[in-house]
């Protein structure tokens, strides 16, 4: 039976604008899911990113914020210095507490969060990076579920997030770069598996 997704969480660091700027050109208007983002960068980053991204996507890219409803055909960004949760009510909180794997915002505070709400509806991705943030909230989504997918380590920028990713969590689909966006479109709210 296919099922919709709701929401691909998509989780960066080391080399991580570079591959969105070749990813995020993928997406069509009207896109039937939210996307969100967390790139490690630094607490004093400020709202930059989104404005980087924006001329690589078609969709609304913004920073979230506290209290903000999920939009299908969106795409968030975690904010530089909070970690970014969904809350059972789909709606997103943010947070100053301790960082995960050195990095607030961290890829496993959203995708453990999201897994706890959207379950077998979210995509989980790991993406460049050169830590081992997001292998454990995708062994999470992995466990509600949800569809895991990782960069293959051979299209990195940096391989260690990848290869964490890969040791840890069970993977439905290792997808390399230059591939990835398309793959992702393609889910068009459809289970591949």
């Amino acid at each position: 039976m296919e099922r919709p997704f709701q929401m691909i969480a998509i989780g960066v660091s080391a080399g991580g604008m570079r591959a969105l700027s070749h990813i995020l050109p993928a997406f069509p208007e009207g896109f039937p899911m939210a996307i969100v983002i967390v790139q490690h960068v630094r607490c004093d980053a400020g709202d930059l990113m989104a404005s980087v991204l924006e001329v690589h996507t078609v969709l609304p890219i913004k920073e979230a914020d506290e209290k903000e409803p999920i939009h299908a055909g969106h795409m968030y960004i975690a904010p530089a210095g909070y970690h970014l949760l969904v809350e059972p009510d789909r709606t997103f909180s943010l947070s100053v507490d301790a960082k995960v794997n050195y990095a607030r915002p961290s890829i496993d505070v959203l995708f453990e969060s999201a897994a706890d709400v959207y379950g077998e509806q979210l995509v989980g991705v790991i993406l460049t990076g050169a830590n081992t943030d997001g292998s454990k909230g995708l062994r999470r989504v992995a466990e509600y579920g949800g569809l895991t997918v990782v960069q293959d380590p051979e299209s990195a920028e940096v391989d260690q997030m990848p290869r964490a990713a890969l040791a840890t969590a069970p993977v439905d689909h290792v997808v390399s770069l230059k591939e990835i966006g398309s793959f992702l479109v393609k889910l068009g709210g459809r289970d591949p598996r």
